[in-house]
């Protein structure tokens, strides 16, 4: 029975340090792509672990099992929509920032 709560805990504070690490590239990626595949790739992983600590905290019961075909499902829709959200991105116009275009980003930014 502790064995279980201690797993639950693992994995509810795995899924927080990736929240916490996407979180950091939404605000220090350079371009909408980069933040997008930070933000996919992190939460993607950290709703995994978070539900999977809820079911372990739950228990095996029917609610656990829900809560694992929840989790099933978010790993299968959430790269959809990343993948979606980055099709529209492209059809809208915005363009990958290139290394050359970061250094002259910088460049103009320490100049003012």
């Amino acid at each position: 029975m502790i064995v279980t709560k201690i797993l639950a805990v693992i994995f509810m504070l795995g899924g927080l340090f990736f929240f916490l690490t996407a979180t950091i590239g939404i605000l220090r990626f350079p371009d909408f792509f980069t933040r997008l595949h930070a933000t996919g790739k992190g939460d993607t992983l950290a709703v995994f672990l978070f539900l999977i600590g809820f079911s372990l905290y739950e228990g095996f019961t029917l609610t656990s099992l829900k809560i694992l075909f929840i989790a099933v499902f978010m790993v299968l829709a959430q790269p959809t929509a990343t993948h979606a959200l980055s099709r529209a991105g492209m059809r809208c116009g915005e363009t990958i920032l290139l290394h050359e275009e970061k250094k002259e980003e910088k460049k103009n930014d320490s100049s003012i």
